[in-house]
């Protein structure tokens, strides 16, 4: 059996019914997302790279569709190739419902006003930075947002939807909203523009595709009952199944017994010498996560975990050494995880390895500029969603755009430009590692304008252009768990060769349109109906406060950036530079440079042993079994994240006729 499952049987022809299923699907998702993540607090239906009501609707839509197609004796109504692009739709629809955009979205704009105080002086301060349709200044609309309607839990969905005061918030999404449509459009051209370069001429492996492919060749595939009986592949299905069916039932029922998933290690480790740094270490088994780090390049794999580990032993290193600098050397930050001036480090790898990225396209960005200034004839194989002289133009005119926009609410036109670049620099680093290294759960160290002041000050920041750019910043570029653009870039890999390219470039653009306004709807409704104080928005508002907090600080009394930041960000930018030399020139050389930029990530402090275990188990394989093993045991592993999601999509459903809700993935 063929280890590439995105090889198609047929040359495949999308037919315009799937796409609009594609849609129905993704607006139903994020019209329950808001409802299942905040009020029920279950599962997340939409969580990371890889999430959950997705993969579960759509391995649900296949066993239906190869069902009804024995039973009627035709062909299933839906090909393969037709629910792999549903799949993408949905996948795109939830990032957007939820931490992408809808879960702070509203916390984000009406924060500095409903949470000023006497003592803090917000109002006082952003008052007269921000502009009037930029944030509601309703009092009476944001105080019925946070309390709820009165009578709001005794009204219909449609009643309370009615009953918001829409004429309060319409000029600020219409602001807001021209926003997020420039940063959507210019994340599609960049997309576009990079993907041959690393679709067709790096080849890269998409470890997040394999499951999911495999689920669409099973049903293009004419022995699609025996592929799907294989007994590696049941055999990895039924070990999350049993996992979650006796830990679900435990916590209905605490007299059974549980099987511990979460393990505190830290307890093993002192609290100073050379361990220090592990003192707080916790060992996440999620079999999920294992299963993509064994579908994950080894070298990858390897690489995640590694750089792990010897970040949290450089902090016992640096202690043994007397080497204590203190947080305060970070100055103002604004980055999600970033804790202490060692973290830093990330500011000049990301920097180095977005330039190694440009490097290794750097022919295809000449040929296109060439392209794109009629100085070269196009290439007929255009493999792209449009041509890409639209999308080098299309990228020129959307920061011209953006910078507009910035410099109509305030900020200066040099800050501006700095800040878009720094937005989709970081956006296009965390695609590459997200996208090529199977990361499903994916989390920012220090965000994109955290290196703006380290290495231009904080007086650029000065006035309206500090709080204007940390808060567009919050709206789409520093949470990116569930960001946009390494969505887009598995949809362009799983349109690749399929037809007609028109219609499943429209169907995008109509996902991302429904999505958006159906998430935020469903995030008034919800708020309207039960008030944000009643519900589980403790992370989106006290991420928030802490942006708001910064700005304040970044206003009223800026500090600068300590001496040791600088230090650890040209540290950074060497080791990336040698980490990139070294991969690029020794064929033996075992370590990946992305390993390197999730080594303080929130997320690989949860996904570490996921990819040891993965990386262990297939360095096994292809040691004592050769291709022939791997190739029988990536049916197991692709099991293990079936049966997680299952059982994630099982317990989700639960939840919602109960009052307790049992967590398959992290939130």
């Amino acid at each position: 059996m063929s280890e590439r499952f995105e090889t198609d049987l047929l040359t495949p022809q999308i037919r315009l019914r799937s796409i609009i299923v594609g849609l129905v699907f993704a607006t139903s998702i994020c019209l329950l997302t808001p409802v299942n993540n905040v009020y029920h607090r279950s599962t997340p239906l939409g969580g990371g790279h890889f999430p959950l009501a997705p993969f579960f609707v759509y391995f649900v839509l296949a066993i239906f569709v190869l069902l009804l197609g024995r039973i009627i004796g035709r062909r299933p109504l839906l090909s393969g190739s037709e629910l792999l692009v549903i799949w993408i739709q949905m996948v795109i629809g939830s990032g957007i419902a939820y931490t992408g955009l809808a879960r702070t979205f509203l916390i984000n704009l009406t924060a500095p006003f409903h949470f000023a105080t006497v003592g803090n002086q917000w109002q006082e301060t952003f008052e007269p930075l921000l502009p009037a349709a930029l944030i509601p200044r309703n009092q009476e609309a944001v105080e019925l947002l946070y309390n709820g309607l009165p009578a709001g839990r005794s009204m219909g969905w449609l009643e309370v939807v009615m009953e918001i005061p829409w004429q309060s918030w319409s000029s600020v999404f219409l602001r807001w909203g021209i926003f997020i449509l420039l940063c959507y459009l210019v994340m599609i051209f960049i997309i576009n523009l990079f993907a041959r370069q690393w679709i067709v001429n790096e080849k890269l492996n998409f470890p997040l595709l394999k499951v999911s492919q495999f689920v669409s060749y099973a049903v293009d595939r004419p022995g699609s009952a025996q592929v799907l009986r294989n007994r590696f592949l049941l055999i990895g299905i039924l070990i999350p199944v049993l996992l979650h069916l006796l830990n679900g039932i435990s916590l209905h029922y605490p007299s059974v017994p549980t099987i511990q998933t979460l393990i505190l290690a830290g307890k093993y480790f002192p609290k100073e010498g050379l361990l220090s740094g592990f003192y707080k270490l916790k060992i996440y088994i999620y079999p999920a996560f294992i299963g993509f780090a064994f579908l994950t390049s080894r070298q990858i794999s390897f690489s995640f975990w590694f750089f792990f580990m010897i970040g949290s032993l450089l902090y016992g290193i640096l202690d043994m050494a007397g080497y204590a600098v203190p947080a305060s050397e970070l100055g103002i930050t604004f980055g999600p995880t970033v804790t202490r001036p060692e973290e830093m480090q990330m500011l000049g790898a990301y920097g180095v390895f977005f330039l190694f990225l440009v490097w290794l396209a750097r022919y295809h960005l000449l040929e296109v500029s060439r392209q794109a200034l009629f100085m070269r004839s196009i290439d007929l194989k255009q493999i792209e969603w449009f041509d890409v002289r639209v999308s080098f133009w299309g990228i020129l005119l959307g920061f011209a755009a953006l910078t507009i926009w910035f410099f109509w609410q305030g900020m200066a036109p040099h800050t501006a430009l700095l800040v878009i670049s720094a937005f989709f620099m970081i956006s296009l680093v965390a695609t590459r590692i997200i996208c090529q290294g199977g990361l499903a759960y994916f989390t920012l160290t220090a965000a994109p304008i955290d290196g703006l002041i380290a290495f231009f000050g904080t007086k650029m920041f000065a006035g309206a252009s500090g709080v204007l750019a940390a808060v567009s910043q919050k709206v789409i570029f520093v949470d990116l768990r569930e960001s946009l653009m390494p969505s887009l870039l598995h949809a362009k890999k799983i349109h690749l060769g399929k037809r007609p390219t028109s219609l499943l470039f429209t169907g995008l653009l109509l996902t991302l349109a429904l999505s958006v306004t159906s998430s935020v709807v469903a995030m008034m409704a919800l708020c309207y109906r039960y008030g944000i104080r009643e519900l589980e928005l403790e992370w989106a508002t006290r991420t928030t406060l802490n942006v708001y907090e910064n700005a304040f600080r970044l206003i009223v009394n800026p500090v600068n950036t300590g001496d040791s930041v600088y230090s650890f960000a040209i540290i950074g930018a060497l080791v990336m530079f040698v980490l990139v030399f070294c991969y690029q020139r020794f064929y033996w050389w075992p370590i990946h440079p992305i390993g390197y930029l999730t080594a303080y990530s929130s997320a690989m402090r949860i996904l570490w042993v996921s990819f040891f275990i993965g990386w262990l188990c297939n360095a096994l394989c292809m040691k004592y079994g050769g291709v022939n093993l791997f190739r029988k045991m990536q049916f197991f592993f692709i099991g293990l994240v079936i049966g997680d999601l299952l059982m994630g999509g099982i317990w989700a459903v639960v939840a919602q006729f109960t009052f307790s809700s049992y967590m398959v993935l992290p939130d």
